[in-house]
């Protein structure tokens, strides 16, 4: 099969994929498009939303439409490394036995991320960068795809441990969920009250995905699209001579160079996904805000003037 007649498949394959979540996901389009461009593109996500938004239908109903195995884990504050990874018993013959963790999975459901302590936050770092995990000294590969789907509650900040800045930077996206609109509310309200359940079908296979991921790095961009990506996470840099006057005054800390990989790389699946068979300045801007607004550290300035990350990012285009 060439690549532009594998293109005009995915194309095809992921309007369906719409379809299936929109039979129990109301709305949320925007947060769905960018799950599914982290997963096409082989990143993790971060959907940081208050409660009750559906952030774990939402990840579990993405699964069962992708056709992949699904874990929850639900970190809390007493959550231990080997609760996640797994941990060697000794079986009847007295012989060191290694019992998989929740982490072997396709996809990972990292549910309220910030309520357990660093040290735990930490045993998913080699997870998410090296698709392995190390347990007594012996080395685990874990099956692909593999993605960290993360989700994070602003509001509570007691009992909670901000995400490290090497942690959250290991995500591709940061995802806001905001409250349905009114419409949607009345919908999700019509949906969910009655006995009835929409089930889901499975349209991927895992092997699909994973080719779908390599027709994707192999999509070809322009070097003038590269140029803007990477001066554009150059000016979030407040020491740099092209940072503008916002981020000087505003900003303490830029993004870094995983920055600009993860545009080109978002950049190449938003357009493979709307049909283009390479990424123009416009597919960069289109996925900038999800793939910035983690790996922006505002100051107490912005802060004292109610200024959004989303504002700063968008006055750099």
């Amino acid at each position: 099969m060439s690549d532009v007649t594998a293109v005009e498949q995915l194309v095809n394959k992921y309007t369906f994929l719409k379809k299936e979540i929109r039979k129990v996901i109301v709305g949320q389009d925007q947060v769905v498009d960018e799950v599914l461009l982290s997963i096409f593109s082989g990143g993790h996500a971060l959907l940081i939303g208050v409660p009750g938004l559906a952030k774990t239908l939402l990840v579990n109903t993405i699964a069962q439409a992708l056709g992949l195995k699904f874990k929850r884990i639900q970190f809390t504050p007493d959550l231990m490394p080997s609760d996640i990874l797994g941990s060697e018993i000794l079986d009847n013959n007295r012989e060191f036995k290694f019992i998989k963790g929740p982490i072997f999975s396709n996809i990972i459901l990292a549910d309220e991320i910030n309520r357990t302590p660093p040290k735990t936050q930490a045993a998913l770092l080699e997870a998410m960068q090296e698709r392995a995990v190390t347990v007594a000294g012996q080395h685990y590969k874990l099956d692909l795809p593999y993605f960290v789907l993360a989700t994070q509650n602003p509001i509570e900040q007691e009992g909670t441990y901000p995400l490290p800045e090497a942690q959250l930077d290991r995500f591709m996206f940061a995802v806001n969920l905001d409250y349905p609109s009114f419409s949607e509310e009345v919908e999700v309200v019509k949906t969910t009250t009655t006995g009835e359940t929409k089930k889901v079908d499975s349209l991927f296979t895992a092997q699909e995905i994973i080719d779908f991921q390599k027709l994707i790095r192999k999509i070809p961009v322009a070097d003038n699209v590269i140029e803007y990506a990477v001066t554009l996470v150059g000016k979030t840099r407040p020491k740099s001579q092209a940072a503008p006057e916002i981020i000087k005054n505003y900003v303490d800390w830029g993004a870094g160079p995983r920055a600009s990989q993860n545009l080109i790389l978002a950049a190449k699946a938003h357009a493979a996904l709307h049909g283009k068979f390479s990424p123009d300045i416009e597919d960069v801007q289109r996925v900038a805000t999800g793939i910035l607004r983690h790996r922006l550290i505002k100051n107490y300035k912005a802060e004292a003037e109610g200024l959004s990350i989303e504002e700063i990012i968008h006055s750099l285009f």
